[in-house]
């Protein structure tokens, strides 16, 4: 059996408004969550409770996203300064 090989490049990934993207979402989880809190007996009395404690989870790990791009944001826009330092550098040799 022969090795799948792409015919084509990839295409580059998509960039926009991450962080806002994602602190938007764990917002939508923690509301979520606060929603369904007063019908937490409801919830427990059918033996739904995975809804209330999955909107939970999915804000708490949205705050570690939201860490994540946050110092993944900070790190490509270093970089660009440094690229763009070096190309200067490079423009006055």
């Amino acid at each position: 059996m022969a090795k799948w090989t792409a015919k084509h490049e990839a295409p580059e990934p998509l960039e926009g408004p991450v962080v806002a993207t994602v602190t938007g979402g764990t917002i939508i989880w923690f509301v979520l969550f606060l929603v369904q809190l007063p019908f937490y007996g409801w919830f427990a009395d059918r033996g739904q409770l995975w809804w209330v404690w999955t909107c939970a989870a999915g804000g708490f790990l949205g705050l570690i996203g939201i860490w994540y791009v946050r110092g993944r944001e900070a790190a490509l826009k270093r970089h660009a300064a440094e690229q763009a330092e070096q190309a200067e550098r490079s423009d006055e040799a």
